[in-house]
Parts: structure tokens; C-alpha cells; sequence
């Protein structure tokens, strides 16, 4: 009898230790929201446009560090996106203009694309045996809600003693350092099949473009990543401004959480808390039911627990039980959705395949955000931007459901 194939191995753990690095970082850009803008005066509007810019950019590059990785080797992607990353981050620190601000977060969404999910799933999912593949991507991406975990707080307590410019420069000098660890990252060339690794790029993208099934993962995904970029750039101050009073003598205190912007930034440490569990939960369900419905329930249960939320007048409990239940469902859909584009269209080009879907997470990533500054702007709150939100959930929760889980056959350019 052949033994189970060990599910921990370098591949995984450094993978794991990169997107940790990397998702700290990029969750906490909502915690420098308000001290950016008081600083120079801004609207809302400037620095959440700034942030949407990143999202964006993010999408592009997904797809093309996917191809790069394919090309000319993943721990050379990783390389060339953790540099930009932390190029973006050191210039940042020193833009005075919105503008300025603007265009180099165009690098740090690039530097996001190529140490993130699209380029490391691709990675694990590749060194994985069958039999591992879900729990594998399920862990990887735990690691990138580990990271949410620590992100905002410690940028919030670093916050405390030094300026928002000096924070980026640390953060900046972290990810140069986790290249340390990327020898250990070699690139297995299974358990792809020999039909897989003769079939073309052209070939791949053909057959996947012409599928409605490829099309409604593309379009269900951007409810994703418009509810996550909007909660992650906006929430931490829309408890800090919106939520009732901690009292002084309460649990929050005794934790340390004393006023609602340590709230707002232990929110989205929460929700990375609590999304461990949930993508783990994941990817133990993804081995034994349809990932479809699977990613229909998650979306369904994500549009109930928002419009919920937003119906609920804001006291730290609401903020908490928000943070749990919303968490647990976080990133819950990427290793079901990055498991999905490998059963069925293999795993060859599987890192250029989820980035062009990861492309439409980001198109949402950018609206929530920039749309959540300007109807700040606007209106004085976020009530119309969430309620969009609520319904792109809606719809993503219904177009998942026609989705075919056959494999199809790899062809040979």
C-alpha cells in the first residue's frame, strides 16, 4: 500500500511565511487613513482612491507574475515582487502630494501580484499531492489572514511612537528580509501530467475563455474582492467615527482596546482571527463537497451577515460579532476558487488561469474602495457604498451555481 504523501513541505512553508509578510503589510493600509489625511488635509476621497489605485494594480499584475512564474521560475517572480512591493513602500513614505501617492501605489499593488496568492497558490498547488491539494491551498491562504491578524495592530501600535512615513520604511525593510527564506522554495515540476505540461499557454486560455464555467468563476469573484478591500480600507475608521462608546470599566479595556479606533484596528485583526478557522474549514470541505455550492453558500452567508450588520445600530458587540462571522467567510473562496480552476483546467498554467480571475476580485477591490471615499465624501457615511456591496454578494451567491466541475481533457498545441 503506497504511503499518504506528507501535507507539510518547504514549498508550503515558505509560501505560507511569504504571504504572512505580504498580507500583514497590505492589511493594514486602512489604519493609515485618517492620520494620512489629517496630516495633509486631505478628503476621504484622496488616500482611498490611492488605495483602490493599489487594488487595481494588484489585478493587472496577478496575471502577469502568474505568466512570469511560469516562464522564468517562481522564486524569481517573488523576488522581482517583493522588490517592487517595498519600492512602492519607501517612495510612498515620502509622497506629500495625493498624486503622488496615487502612482506609487501602482508598485505596491504590482509587488502585492507577485508575492500573493496568485503566484503562491500556483506554487503549493503544484507541490502538492492530490489527495493534499485543498488542505494545502486552504493553509496558504490561512497564513495571508494570519497576516491580517498582526497587520493592523502592530501598524496601529507602531503608530503610537513613530510616523505613518517611518512605519512604511519598516515595513518596506520586512519584506526584503523574508527573501532570505526563498532558496528553501524550489519549484516542483509535478504532479502536473505529461498532457498537461505539453499542452500551450494559447491552448489553455483558449479552452478555459470559451467555457461559460471559466466565465462565471471570472464574474463571481468580484463580489470577493469588492466587500474585502471596502471592509479592510474603510472599516477601521468607520468604527472609529461610527460606533457607540467602550465603556471604561469593560472587557474591550481590559484587553487594551480603550477608544474605537483600537476598535476598528482589532476589527480586522478579528476577521483575520477568525478566517484561520474558516479557510481551513475550507479546504477540508473542498475535498469532500462541490466547491460550487460551496462558494454559493459562502456568498449568500457573507450578503446575510452584511445587510444584518448595516440594519443594526454600530456598538462594539455588533463590531465583534461582525468581525467573527464575516471573518470566518473571508478568504474562505480562495482556495475553493483556486482549487476549482485546477480540477478542472489542470494545473500546467494554473498561476496564469486564477490570475486573470483573480483580475475581476480586483476590478471589485477597486470600486469598493474608491467608492467608499467618494460617498464618504459625499454623503458624511458608508451606508449607500455597503448596501452595493450586500448586493453583489447577492449575485455572486447565484452566478456560481450553473458552474460544470468537469475536468476537461489537456490538448497538445
Amino acid at each position: 500500500m503506497q504511503a499518504r504523501a506528507p501535507l507539510f513541505n518547504p514549498v508550503l512553508i515558505v509560501g505560507c511565511l511569504i504571504i504572512l509578510v505580504g498580507f500583514s503589510v497590505r492589511a493594514s493600509f486602512g489604519v493609515f487613513q485618517i492620520p494620512i489625511a489629517q496630516e495633509f488635509n486631505w478628503p476621504r476621497a484622496e488616500f482611498s482612491l490611492a488605495i483602490a489605485i493599489q487594488n487595481l494594480a494588484w489585478g493587472i499584475g496577478q496575471p502577469i507574475f502568474g505568466a512570469l512564474a511560469e516562464k522564468i521560475g517562481d522564486r524569481k517572480a517573488i523576488v522581482m515582487g517583493a522588490i517592487t512591493y517595498a519600492a512602492g513602500l519607501v517612495l510612498s513614505s515620502f509622497a506629500v502630494t495625493p498624486e503622488a501617492h496615487q502612482l506609487y501605489e501602482i508598485l505596491v499593488g504590482f509587488g502585492i501580484a507577485g508575492t500573493g496568492f496568485g503566484v503562491i497558490l500556483a506554487v503549493v498547488g503544484r507541490a502538492a499531492s492530490d489527495e493534499n491539494r485543498s488542505m494545502s491551498l486552504a493553509i496558504t491562504t490561512a497564513a495571508g489572514s494570519a497576516g491580517q491578524v498582526f497587520g493592523a495592530p502592530v501598524a496601529e501600535w507602531m503608530l503610537g511612537f513613530l510616523s505613518w512615513q517611518e512605519v512604511f520604511m519598516l515595513f518596506a525593510a520586512a519584506l526584503i528580509l523574508m527573501l532570505a527564506f526563498l532558496p528553501l522554495m524550489r519549484s516542483p515540476t509535478g504532479p502536473a501530467s505529461k498532457a498537461e505540461l505539453e499542452e500551450s499557454m494559447g491552448a489553455i486560455l483558449g479552452k478555459a475563455f470559451r467555457d461559460p464555467s471559466y466565465t462565471f468563476i471570472f464574474l463571481g469573484f468580484f463580489s470577493c474582492g469588492y466587500q474585502l478591500a471596502f471592509v479592510t480600507a474603510h472599516f477601521p475608521a468607520f468604527v472609529t467615527e461610527m460606533c457607540g462608546p467602550i465603556a471604561a470599566d469593560g472587557v474591550l479595556s481590559s484587553l487594551g482596546i480603550g477608544s474605537t479606533s483600537a476598535l476598528g484596528a482589532a476589527a480586522i485583526s478579528l476577521i483575520g482571527l477568525a478566517n484561520i478557522g474558516g479557510s481551513l474549514m475550507a479546504g477540508w470541505l473542498g475535498n469532500r463537497f462541490s466547491k460550487k455550492y460551496l462558494l454559493a453558500g459562502i456568498y449568500g452567508l457573507r450578503t446575510i451577515i452584511a445587510a444584518a450588520f448595516i440594519l443594526t445600530p454600530m456598538t462594539p458587540a455588533t463590531v465583534i460579532l461582525f468581525s467573527v462571522t464575516m471573518g470566518a467567510l473571508w478568504l474562505a473562496t480562495v482556495p475553493l476558487t483556486s482549487g476549482l480552476i485546477a480540477h478542472i483546467y489542470g494545473l500546467r498554467y494554473m498561476g496564469t488561469l486564477y490570475g486573470i480571475v483573480f483580475f475581476s476580485h480586483q476590478l471589485g477591490s477597486f470600486l469598493g474602495v474608491w467608492l467608499g471615499g467618494r460617498m464618504y465624501d459625499a454623503y458624511g457615511d458608508y451606508t449607500m457604498v455597503w448596501w452595493i456591496g450586500v448586493g453583489v454578494g447577492a449575485f455572486s451567491a447565484l452566478i456560481n451555481l450553473p458552474i460544470r466541475e468537469n475536468r476537461t481533457a489537456p490538448q497538445t498545441a
